[in-house]
């Protein structure tokens, strides 16, 4: 989160949102300019009361960021001077705030590249969230492939700007997470009580064996999930959220593959313990449930959400949307419809426990 009334007057980079050509369309007429007619509102509603939602997994880009090392935009830009679509949006579907994260696409940046990048697109970011502050917080960022420099970014962020939490990928340029330089940024992320939202870039070292070619999009539909389930175990058998027990991740995308299979990581302890390695402290699965990990709500189906939360709790979850990629715009109705949660529980996954963990205000 930002904290409110906090800018800089030397940030004004511009924000660009990426969006999809046929939401723009819905949200303008023909020659370009508004309708005048947006979507009224939606307001959830759990038995009898009002909650206030929370999307923890929305994107956005800093073109002037970007410009810094010449990456393009993925998708058409929305400009942070043109929010309707996007707000059109979000009251259609009931969210009321979204945290907005940036894909990392700097961890090969020089340090004095990055140094700025990253300067650029924390500054951005406050001036947004403190100019919207009821619908929007963010995720800071950070240059991980200098963990000095990340460390002291991240308490800069914090301490200075105001952010409550830091966004990272699910590798840095190849690199584990789990690998014991990056130590000094965990440990403040810790020591500052940052929520880190973990967002995978893909299994790029796979992808030149032609495994993931063909049809099917599969360096996303399976490789962005496949990263986070790498980079999770690495974390749990490395030994890193033993060392950091506070540490606080959200993994988007339900936390890929490993709350599908993680009995089989409790499983490999008790068949080849000798060949596991240092064993973690506790059993793999109890990392999924004991309030170190966090999941978004990205899984599509009720059943799938039903056994993602019996796998690691409901205090473990919150809804994300991916916007403004088209994967999901259903996921309040997700939490509403699935079986077996509580009214508190329900309240908690929409906004309760993103509200606590990012400092939002009820």
């Amino acid at each position: 989160m930002l904290a409110t009334g906090e800018t800089n007057s030397a940030s004004h980079a511009a924000i660009a949102f990426t969006g999809c050509p046929m939401a723009v369309s819905a949200a303008t007429d023909h020659s370009g300019g508004h309708t005048h007619s947006q979507p009224r509102r939606r307001e959830v509603v759990v038995n009898g009361s009002r909650v206030k939602t929370v999307d923890i997994h929305a994107h956005c880009a800093v073109p002037t960021a970007m410009a810094l090392v010449k990456q393009p935009l993925e998708a058409p830009g929305l400009l942070m001077s043109d929010i309707d679509t996007r707000i059109a949006a979000m009251d259609a579907q009931g969210i009321d705030v979204e945290a907005l994260s940036i894909n990392p696409y700097w961890y090969r940046a020089e340090r004095d590249v990055v140094a700025e990048l990253v300067k650029v697109q924390n500054e951005a970011l406050t001036e947004f969230c403190a100019t919207h502050s009821d619908r929007f917080v963010a995720f800071a960022t950070a240059a991980l492939q200098h963990p000095d420099l990340a460390a002291e970014q991240v308490e800069y962020a914090v301490k200075k700007l105001g952010f409550r939490g830091v966004g990272v990928g699910g590798s840095v340029a190849g690199e584990e997470l789990a690998n014991p330089k990056f130590h000094p940024f965990w440990a403040k992320c810790e020591e500052l009580g940052a929520l880190v939202f973990m967002h995978p870039l893909g299994t790029r070292e796979l992808e030149p064996s032609g495994r993931l070619g063909g049809s099917g999009l599969l360096t996303n539909t399976i490789g962005n999930p496949l990263e986070t389930t790498i980079a999770l175990s690495h974390l749990i058998f490395e030994g890193t959220l033993d060392r950091f027990p506070g540490l606080k991740i959200c993994a988007a995308h339900g936390g890929g593959f490993l709350p599908s299979y993680a009995n089989r990581s409790d499983a490999v302890c008790r068949t080849f313990p000798n060949r596991v390695g240092p064993l973690p402290k506790k059993n793999p699965t109890a990392y999924l449930r004991d309030g170190q990990l966090f999941f978004d709500t990205i899984v599509f189906t009720p059943e799938a959400l039903r056994h993602l939360i019996a796998e690691t709790g409901p205090g473990q979850i919150m809804i994300g949307t991916d916007y403004p990629f088209p994967w999901t715009s259903t996921e309040v109705d997700l939490v509403l419809n699935t079986p077996g949660l509580s009214d508190k529980q329900r309240i908690a996954i929409l906004g309760g426990t993103a509200a606590r963990l990012m400092g939002i205000a009820s």
